[in-house]
């Protein structure tokens, strides 16, 4: 697909078609870099998102007990498959 370079105010930029958009789920903020002589744009990753609702899914398990170091963590795996 082509695009023509358009003039922005003092910038200039490229209008992405709407199904482009819609494909990659792009609706406002975009990561931008140049990689090998390449213009790469791709949707913000949102490394937590759902996060909230696993841990409420935990805490009503029963599943969100702290980790601090002190505790032990035992199970047939430690026993059976981890080598000491």
């Amino acid at each position: 697909m082509r695009a023509r370079i358009v003039k922005i105010g003092n910038s200039q930029g490229i209008r992405i078609p709407k199904p482009l958009l819609e494909q990659l789920e792009i609706k406002e903020d975009v990561d931008i870099e140049v990689e090998n002589n390449q213009i790469i744009i791709r949707p913000v990753s949102k490394p937590r998102f759902g996060w909230e609702e696993l841990f409420r899914e935990m805490a009503k398990n029963d599943d969100d007990a702290l980790i601090d170091g002190e505790s032990s963590i035992n199970n047939t795996w430690d026993e059976t498959e981890w080598q000491w």
